[in-house]
């Protein structure tokens, strides 16, 4: 991956060796822990240019306090967050709706989508979302004593209640999960091949579902309207490529960091098997111990901002596993202590951006908790055998092999 030099208006006191992708500990390690490899950076300067931060090899200052990185994803005038992150891998650079659009554009499309991820419809999904996590999960208690966790529960958990709300058939998760895997974790070749192949798909879906409406996810975006009008072409394709990608791995990962941190955590797995009333909040100290993502913004204007001669053009990152690590915002940040309370972790991002699906994500993940406890006695990371966690733009986990033999 080629580096792009330091730009000359950054001082070189500023600049620090430090990347998602590339330090120790973010390439795929058996046993790793990207979480804690990040925590690093603050022992160091609140703000800093990396030069290698990006999976393009870009630079970006990297926002290490969780109150500046607020103030940043709080102010789009400043900073955009339009990046084109997906379309750039095809060399294209339409933008993921409502993700890469900056108010006041963003605002009527989020409020087209908010009411397909609320409170409400997330409580009408719940029984559904239930009854899936405990057909899993009896079918692997009832097959053995171990299994890959990713593969047997927390992908096939999560992503058939996401095609379940996109109206998709679940006989292709294995398909699907391919395909955000290579796009989120691949290559300079898987990637833009997956990033191909998603666009085709949801391309198609949409034309399938201008013709033939069916009640689901795909007909809504193509009948809906925004300030009047029916959506382009290219904003169902932004809206279908954003919400198809955003519920491929999130979730699934942080299911599979959660389950890890249980398996190595015996006392805890204890306390929340004999006390199940405690998963709701232990799963928000799980979030915030173990979030998944790296947001960026692009200065829009030049800007001094706390020191740093930020520059129009200027890429910033607020990763959420850093500030979610921060001494100032949280005691003791590198213990997870699943009776913390006053949670304000950033793990769904903050500002008009906040993650759309949080509600969502929220409720997968403590029932998938929940369910996994109560069906499957007290469990292991199996002899011989060594998670691989990964960093980037999305934290990873696989090769996650419980055993309660």
């Amino acid at each position: 991956m080629a580096t792009n030099p330091v730009p000359d208006h950054v001082p070189p006191e500023m600049v620090r060796e430090f990347s998602l992708f590339t330090s120790p500990g973010m390439s795929p390690t058996p046993n790793g822990d990207p979480h804690a490899a990040v925590a690093c950076v603050h022992s160091g300067p609140p703000i800093f240019y990396s030069p290698l931060n990006t999976r393009d090899g870009r630079g970006t200052w990297v926002i290490t306090r969780a109150s500046d990185q607020r103030r940043v994803l709080q102010d789009s005038e400043t900073f955009s967050s339009h990046r084109s992150i997906f379309a750039s891998a095809l060399g294209e650079s339409w933008p993921m709706i409502p993700l890469e659009l900056d108010p006041p554009a963003h605002g009527a499309f989020r409020s087209l989508l908010n009411p397909l991820f609320s409170p409400k419809r997330v409580a009408a999904l719940e029984p559904a979302v239930r009854e899936r996590a405990i057909r899993l999960i009896d079918g692997i208690a009832a097959s053995g004593t171990s299994c890959d966790v990713m593969k047997d529960f927390a992908f096939p958990f999560t992503v058939n209640i996401f095609l379940h709300l996109l109206g998709l058939p679940d006989d292709r998760i294995d398909t699907f999960v391919g395909w955000g895997r290579d796009l989120l974790h691949g290559d300079d070749v898987k990637r833009p091949a997956a990033a191909r192949t998603i666009v085709s798909f949801i391309d198609e879906l949409a034309a399938v579902r201008r013709k033939d409406l069916v009640d689901d996810f795909m007909t809504f975006i193509v009948q809906a309207q925004v300030e009047g009008r029916r959506l382009t072409k290219q904003e169902v394709r932004g809206v279908g490529v954003l919400v198809f990608v955003a519920g491929l791995d999130t979730v699934a990962a942080a299911i599979g960091f959660d389950l890890a941190y249980l398996a190595r955590n015996l006392k805890d797995q204890e306390l929340l098997r004999g006390e199940p009333g405690r998963i709701v909040a232990a799963a928000e100290e799980l979030l915030r111990a173990y979030p998944t993502v790296q947001l960026i913004r692009v200065a829009t204007k030049d800007i001094d901002f706390e020191g740093a001669p930020i520059r129009k053009g200027d890429y910033v990152s607020c990763a959420t596993m850093i500030a979610n690590r921060d001494p100032a915002e949280f005691e003791c940040p590198n213990t997870v202590d699943l009776a913390r309370e006053d949670n304000r972790h950033a793990t769904f991002g903050y500002g008009p951006h906040r993650c759309l699906g949080s509600h969502l994500a929220r409720r997968e993940i403590v029932i998938g908790l929940e369910e996994w406890l109560a069906r499957i006695p007290a469990f292991r990371i199996k002899k011989g055998t060594a998670p691989i966690t990964s960093g980037g733009h999305v934290f990873g986990i696989e090769n996650l092999i419980l055993d309660w033999s």
